[in-house]
């Protein structure tokens, strides 16, 4: 099973473009990243610029609107994520519970669809998508 652990770091919303990390915090950080990969449980992550740098594309009138960050309704944002692949969705939560994660931070799991999940009819409207990945 593959799950998302979405890093969601409060008051990121708010970020300046230049937001300056702490290095003791990232070699922290660098650790647990690495007991993911030791683990073999890891297949990949990144983190993310704030908001303040983004841009949002939405569709509500029918056409794409572009609205440039920060975005003054947002509550929660991204600051980053691991893809990871574990056996069930306690040993994700179990790896999330190891994050040296400040008191600030939150981090949400999501299990990834996969095309079993779906009926046959949706697999084959789905039909190439795997192709796409590649």
């Amino acid at each position: 099973m593959r799950f998302m652990m979405l890093m969601i770091p409060l008051g990121y919303e708010t970020a300046p473009p230049d937001v300056q990390l702490d290095p003791e915090r990232v070699a922290a950080m660098m650790r647990y990243n690495e007991a993911l990969k030791d683990a073999g449980v890891l297949i990949t992550l990144d983190g993310l610029h704030p908001p303040s740098m983004g841009a949002r594309v939405s569709f509500a009138t029918g056409e794409p609107i572009v609205t440039d960050g920060p975005f003054a309704e947002a509550k929660e944002v991204l600051g980053g994520y691991w893809m990871i692949e574990v056996a069930s969705r306690e040993e994700a939560i179990a790896w999330a519970k190891k994050c040296p994660a400040s008191a600030n931070e939150v981090i949400e799991i999501r299990q990834v669809q996969e095309m079993a999940d779906f009926s046959p009819e949706v697999q084959a409207a789905a039909a190439g998508f795997d192709d796409l990945k590649a």
